[in-house]
This record gives structure tokens, sequence and C-alpha cells, in this order.
């Protein structure tokens, strides 16, 4: 089967307190303020908008922040490591301290068989043309698996891979209300098996650079109860 290997940062730091998942927006913001020349970390460019997978993410995990940073986006997470510790974010009354990054090659790419995912954070599948879909039709399920194919084929365009297998998915989601810049949307939480290797806290589907759709590889035994854990995500 055709599958790579992928450099992957990760830079975990710790807070004065306990983070909460929507404060990765605000750290993400912040940080696109003091390092405005690093286009990764606010994804604009020249005024325009960067269409394109984010190498450049920001996870809030179990209170503690996670910035991920692929290929290109390593060199990035280094230059924020020297000075991260600097920042302040006094309306949320954040202080960053104890950065640590971690640098590992991740294997990325189709399988011959099914590795199992958990949604850590909420999973923002649906935009207004496909919500419409969703919430009048019979075969929501079905919308979500295309969904999900999708957002798997838009993230492997976006790192050069090529998809020559087709992608088997089966889905074990809720639905929970969520919020995106103060937009009420539905989101979802929940499980997902695929023929297709994902690094941990990788995000997919839509503003996965705000910490949204964060997948984790678990086992069958770890898949049961996950939702009761889930519903802090977001």
């Amino acid at each position: 089967m055709s599958k790579r290997t992928i450099e992957v940062a990760i830079l975990k730091i710790s807070a004065t307190r306990a983070l909460e998942p929507y404060e990765a927006a605000v750290i993400r913001g912040s940080l696109g303020r003091m390092f405005s020349d690093e286009p990764l970390l606010h994804h604009h460019l020249e005024n325009k908008l960067l269409y394109t997978y984010p190498k450049v993410q920001f996870k809030i995990i179990e209170g503690i922040a996670h910035i991920i940073g692929i290929e290109e986006g390593i060199s990035v997470i280094n230059n924020i490591k020297t000075k991260i510790s600097k920042l302040k974010l006094e309306r949320n009354k954040i202080e960053l301290c104890d950065p640590e990054i971690t640098i590992k090659n991740e294997k990325f790419g189709s399988t011959d068989n099914l590795h199992k995912y958990i949604f850590a954070t909420i999973w923002m599948a649906l935009n207004s043309a496909n919500y419409q879909k969703y919430i009048s039709s019979s075969k929501e399920e079905d919308i979500l698996r295309l969904t999900l194919i999708g957002n798997i084929l838009s993230m492997c365009k976006g790192l050069g891979y090529i998809v020559k297998d087709d992608l088997k998915i089966s889905l074990d989601l809720k639905e929970v209300p969520t919020s995106l810049k103060g937009t009420p949307m539905l989101g979802f939480l929940g499980t997902f098996s695929v023929n297709f290797e994902i690094p941990d806290y990788w995000g997919i589907g839509k503003s996965v650079s705000r910490g949204f759709g964060t997948v984790k590889r678990i086992s069958s035994e770890e898949a049961h109860g996950s939702y009761s854990q889930q519903k802090k995500a977001f």
C-alpha cells in the first residue's frame, strides 16, 4: 500500500492554569500577531487566506496547549519555542510557560488494515451546503461518511499525497452543539475507523488550525464509553 513518513513537531506548553479548548484560538491569534511574518501561523499571505491544509495547528488537550508543526511548519515551531514564555494573554489571564518540543517521524497514508480514531475535539463536518442536506436527509451517516472521506482527501492534497486506494470508513458519532466565531454550529464527537494512518493530534474538517477535529488513534477497548469523556471537548 502507498504510505509515507512525515516529520512532525509537537510543542507542548503548560500555563498558569488549565486551559479551555476554545483558548486554542486565543493562543493562535496572539502568536499570529506576534509573528506576523509567519503566514503558516495565521494562514494569511498578502491579506489573502491560504486555502490549504494548515501546517501549524493549535490544540488544547487535557488543559495543556499543543502546537503541531507539519513539514515546513516545524521551522515555525522552532522559532516560537524561543519566545513563547514571553507571551501573556492578559484578557484571558493566561501566561504560557515550560515549552517542550518533540520532533518525530510519523506514518501517514493508506494501509491494508483499518485504524480506529477518536475525535479528541469536536469535528466540524458541516458547511452551509451539506448542513441542509444533513438535516433533511434520512441517510445522515452516509453524508458524514462522504464528508470525512472528503476531509481526508483534502488533507492529503495539502500534503502532496495521492490516495490510490478506496477509503473504507465506519462511524460511531453523536451530534453536539458548539460555536465558531460566536456562531452556533452543529459538531460531532465519537469514533471512526479507516484504512488510513493519521498521526495523533492532527485535525480533520473545518477550523483545524483553531483546534477542531483533532484525532487520536485508540484501541477498540479504549473506544468503549469514549463519548462520555469527550463532552467537554469544546
